[in-house]
């Protein structure tokens, strides 16, 4: 079962990765392809939302200094 409270747009995606923009998690998914997909994408234009756990695992097993990223671990 999905929390909702874990659900992330890409803005808070953003956020974890400490990228400027938004616009930059799409280059990061074709970029890395191991970075955890959208659990729900309604197509161009709409909303896409990942699980912050998924998220935050990922970018640990890539930078682990970036423990304190988002405030939590």
């Amino acid at each position: 079962m999905v929390k909702t409270e874990d659900l992330i747009d890409a803005q808070g995606v953003a956020g974890l990765l400490q990228l400027r923009h938004a616009n930059s998690v799409s280059t990061y998914l074709r970029r890395y392809p191991d970075m955890p997909r959208p659990v729900l994408d309604l197509g161009t234009g709409r909303p896409r939302l990942w699980l912050r756990p998924q998220v935050m695992r990922w970018l640990l097993a890539r930078r682990p200094d970036a423990s304190l990223v988002g405030g939590e671990r």
